[in-house]
């Protein structure tokens, strides 16, 4: 019985401990690895939700930006990381295609890490340079029928979601187009802004301030319907390509055994949810945009 009551007590003492742990949370920087160069949408709006986490709990949150093999070395790193809430790292849907692209990966994208929250759902889109020959989606797939592999487009690299996006463009319209990987999509987007490449479908995120700017243009965005941000910008099937409904997604992951009161902290997704709107990346009448923990946790074992 003394054996009982001890390990009763034991294990009561660690729960408190574990629940003191999370709710001191964060009491010191939490760090938010992107496993992808800066410049891209998963650095552009990870480091906006860095600094809204920063301004709502009084905490630093930073962005460390550890690129490498579709994400993968960046992702290992948090991995093998603490699992006491503060460290991160930020994905997109390329998270969920990587069992897809890789034979063996250095971790197990399903057990190794706990999904935190989803940021935002954002529609994806073809961007040219705004001088750009093509005024419209139509003319540059016309092209891409006729004279197969021509055109090229560039992407932070193979298997990510901008890969996949383009290449189901060209099945979905019987077009062909010239891959071009870089390093990360702000080099890609770079190469498409210099006419280096003819252009690339991109996560509006990361794209938007240029498109805004003057310097590039989108030819169609994915989504039921308009972008508010960008009222003048045809959907994908206004511009000719029926159910093209490629959405690309933002999230946040932590080492498996991380406190599951940190874990499913209400105010992530709620940031997260909040934030997103006010970017005017998305709004619900577009896309999704669902930040929960549960939605999250089923990914990348859903897709």
């Amino acid at each position: 019985m003394k054996n009982l009551v001890r390990a009763v007590l034991a294990a009561a003492a660690c729960t408190l401990g574990t629940l003191a742990q999370a709710q001191a949370w964060p009491a010191k920087p939490v760090r938010i690895v992107v496993p992808y160069p800066p410049g891209g949408a998963v650095d552009v709006v990870t480091r906006k939700m860095a600094a809204k986490l920063q301004a709502q709990t009084g905490q630093t949150f930073y962005v460390d930006n550890k690129a490498g093999a579709t994400g993968t070395i960046g992702i290992a790193s948090v991995v093998q990381s603490p699992a006491d809430g503060y460290t991160l790292v930020a994905n997109d849907t390329t998270y969920a295609l990587l069992p897809h692209i890789f034979k063996k990966l250095p971790f197990d994208p399903v057990a190794s890490l706990e999904p935190v929250a989803a940021f935002v759902f954002a529609p994806m889109g073809v961007v040219v340079k705004a001088d750009s020959k093509f005024k419209n989606l139509g003319e540059l797939i016309a092209t891409g029928k006729a004279e197969a592999h021509k055109l090229s487009y560039g992407t932070g690299g193979a298997g990510t979601m901008p890969h996949f996006a383009t290449e189901a463009l060209g099945i979905a319209t019987g077009a062909s187009f010239l891959h071009v990987p870089f390093k990360g999509a702000g080099e890609a987007t770079t190469a498409m802004l210099s006419g280096t490449i003819d252009f690339q479908i991109a996560s509006t995120p990361g794209v938007m301030g240029l498109v805004k700017g003057g310097k590039a243009r989108l030819l169609a965005v994915s989504g039921v319907r308009r972008l508010p941000a960008l009222p003048d910008v045809p959907t994908f099937a206004e511009a000719g390509v029926k159910n093209f409904g490629v959405v690309n997604f933002t999230g946040l992951w932590a080492p498996k055994g991380t406190p599951q009161p940190i874990v499913a902290d209400p105010a992530l997704p709620r940031t997260g949810r909040n934030q997103g709107e006010r970017l005017l990346l998305v709004d619900r009448k577009s896309t999704r945009l669902n930040s929960s923990h549960e939605w999250i946790s089923r990914m990348p074992s859903s897709a």
